[in-house]
């Protein structure tokens, strides 16, 4: 975690992403984002700090989608993977094409398709299949930028949204904490994203160790907790 932004009263997480790269040199660098912030404003303002972005695109922007979608992509290759990670296994499919011209979305270099499927085993021999087709936008060319390269940054994205976001709202049930007046709420949040820090410190293997048992130990013993606070 390197900053937070607080969204103010009455608006959007759209404004708040500008205000929290803007202390930052993003020269060079991918900005990668929720689709909510699939935005031309934003993506014009990312390049014009000299960085790249890969967005995703869904129903906030309902005519790019469709555009993607309409793509011949039954005629590209594709480049799959597998990941058996957390009991499940999923198939990552991933299709990229120039950007055609017809395609107005500031600085658009190639645009994607990614369908994932997903198969959970229950108990017993059942087993539960789901399948989801996302489209993509990046200001990088495919020759810079191949397949490969973007779907790791597609799943260095979603491990920060499952070991960071996930956490805050599941383990520490952020969303129903009760205090949401004044700066109370920032205070909370960078407390939380202390505490993951620290614990994932300490452990060699966090995402198995867990958020939730870590906390549990020490509760039982505190004075880890407070060593973790005030050994440098």
């Amino acid at each position: 975690m390197l900053a937070q932004q607080r969204v103010e009263d009455k608006t959007s997480e759209i404004p708040a992403l500008k205000q929290l790269l803007a202390p930052h040199d993003l020269t060079g660098a991918v900005v990668t984002a929720d689709a909510l912030h699939t935005q031309t404003d934003t993506a014009q303002w990312i390049r014009d700090r000299g960085a790249d972005y890969l967005l995703t695109v869904k129903n906030n922007q309902p005519s790019l989608r469709a555009k993607l979608k309409a793509l011949p992509w039954k005629d590209v290759p594709a480049v799959s993977g597998v990941d058996c990670s957390h009991g499940r296994r999923v198939r990552r499919t991933i299709k990229a094409v120039a950007t055609p011209d017809w395609i107005d979305f500031p600085g658009a270099s190639q645009v994607l398709q990614v369908r994932r499927t997903r198969t959970t085993h229950t108990r017993g021999k059942n087993s539960k299949r789901s399948t989801e087709v996302v489209y993509l936008i990046c200001s990088i060319p495919p020759e810079q930028a191949p397949p490969e390269q973007v779907a790791a940054w597609i799943q260095g994205h979603w491990a920060i949204e499952n070991r960071l976001h996930w956490v805050r709202d599941v383990t520490y049930d952020e969303d129903r904490h009760q205090l949401r007046t004044g700066s109370g709420p920032q205070v909370m949040a960078t407390l939380r994203n202390l505490a993951i820090s620290l614990i994932r410190t300490i452990y060699d293997d966090p995402i198995t160790t867990g958020i939730a048992s870590a906390n549990r130990a020490m509760t039982r013993k505190p004075t880890k907790a407070i060593k973790l606070l005030t050994t440098p």
